[in-house]
């Protein structure tokens, strides 16, 4: 050893652990700032607010400013001679839950617009609606045949920018009048994935039928309000499948093709005709949901005069008749962008990044409506109906006894109205011009 002496040197394994433990504290605390932080964000945006008790007589107030809106959306939205179904329900209520935070003259708009939807029944409208269509869902005696399940599924979601600050009012109405709690996103660090959940989330609602809302969402989004619906519904008197054939339906144009066609003797449907049109209202297995056809002689001419006002005098007159239906099996889906369409209709200061006034949300940043996406889809056979539909409003920032039978053959473009018999609200509106299509 040359006479002097060994000198002690810490292990490398030693050197380490100094920096170990330094970067598990690190760690550690990260954990815990990122808990707490997560914990501090769901505290801003969360309501103690409980679900107002809906109100019997508030409902139909809501329900016909839907309906009155629909039919506007009708005349605005659908493409002249070209099949289409959309949801005014659907719509009102994703559109609604932003007017709850509109303020000023944005405010006004969209309450004209909406034909003050939101105020129907002193403010309580659209939640006693809300609730009164989720109650039509249940299990139903049909006379001879096993039970029939009906599901009707409504449902509100807001996805929000997390670290936001909402105005707590804002979140009281969310919860008390939609049952919604915020959902915490975060589009500024990774809008693809927020996008991906708000999908996933309309697929689970509406079973699938409608997997992808949303193409893509940017990083200045801050909200997204939707809302999806889900009808499955039999008919109280199926259609016999063994009688469905290929019958000839005429087109807008004077041509024809064949189509398979339904035919039923329905002895609980009503029926009314009036000048250059005929009417037939079909119920589903509940009897509160039904189906109301209006087959015109000229669609075009009668849909110049068709506002709510109009369809309520057509349905007004439906009495209980022995009906030989026949009518042609259909499957429609539709999606629109209604950003372009609802400025139009008197509501332009929401979609203007510099104008709109939306500080009842929050004061954070100013926040305008990007885009309404609307999806709705419908498919009807011989046992009733399937349909679904989602809205998302995106907000950024910077922003009776049977009578003689009549027979009524719909074997022309014809109306068709999925809705509530008890409050009259419209689920789903739309025509058919080539159920081939």
């Amino acid at each position: 050893m040359n006479g002097k002496r060994a000198v002690d040197r810490p292990s490398a394994t030693a050197l380490r652990r100094p920096i170990l433990l330094a970067g598990m504290l690190l760690l550690a605390s990260g954990i815990v700032w990122g808990c707490a932080g997560q914990a501090a964000a769901m505290a801003d945006a969360s309501s103690t607010a409980t679900r107002a008790a809906g109100s019997p007589d508030a409902a139909p107030q809501a329900a016909a400013a839907i309906d009155s809106f629909g039919f506007d959306l009708y005349r605005s939205a659908l493409t002249p001679s070209s099949n289409g179904v959309f949801s005014p329900a659907s719509i009102v209520l994703a559109l609604s839950m932003a007017q709850a935070g509109a303020r000023g003259e944005t405010a006004s708009q969209m309450d004209n617009v909406l034909h003050a939807a939101l105020e129907s029944g002193n403010g309580n409208g659209i939640n006693s609606l809300d609730q009164s269509l989720a109650a039509l869902s249940g299990t139903f005696p049909v006379a001879g045949k096993a039970d029939q399940k009906l599901t009707l599924r409504v449902a509100n979601a807001p996805f929000a920018q997390v670290g936001e600050k909402w105005e707590q009012a804002y979140l009281d109405t969310l919860a008390s009048r939609y049952g919604a709690d915020l959902k915490l996103v975060d589009y500024k660090a990774d809008p693809a994935a927020a996008c991906r959940q708000i999908n996933g989330w309309v697929s689970d609602q509406t079973e699938g039928r409608i997997p992808k809302l949303l193409d893509s969402l940017d990083s200045q989004t801050r909200l997204a309000l939707v809302n999806a619906i889900y009808l499955k519904a039999p008919w109280l008197t199926p259609f016999d499948a063994n009688a469905t054939a290929n019958e000839p339906f005429t087109r807008p144009d004077g041509s024809k093709v064949s189509v398979p066609t339904m035919s039923v003797a329905l002895p609980d449907g009503r029926y009314a005709s009036g000048s250059g049109w005929q009417a037939v209202e079909i119920p589903y297995v509940n009897t509160a949901l039904t189906m109301t056809i209006i087959v015109p002689d000229d669609l075009a001419a009668f849909e110049k005069g068709l506002d709510s006002a109009r369809f309520a005098e057509v349905t007004s007159t439906l009495s209980g008749a022995l009906v030989d239906l026949a009518l042609p099996k259909f499957k429609i889906e539709t999606r629109s962008d209604l950003s372009s369409i609802l400025p139009g209709m008197g509501m332009p200061l929401a979609f203007n990044p510099d104008q709109a006034d939306f500080s009842g949300m929050t004061t954070q940043e100013p926040l305008y409506i990007s885009k309404v996406l609307h999806q709705a889809n419908i498919s009807v056979d011989e046992n009733g109906t399937e349909a679904s539909t989602a809205t998302v409003v995106v907000m950024e920032a910077g922003s009776a006894a049977p009578q003689q039978a009549v027979s009524m053959r719909v074997d022309k473009p014809f109306l068709f109205a999925v809705r509530d018999g008890k409050t009259g609200a419209i689920l789903f509106l739309g025509r058919v011009v080539d159920p081939s299509a």
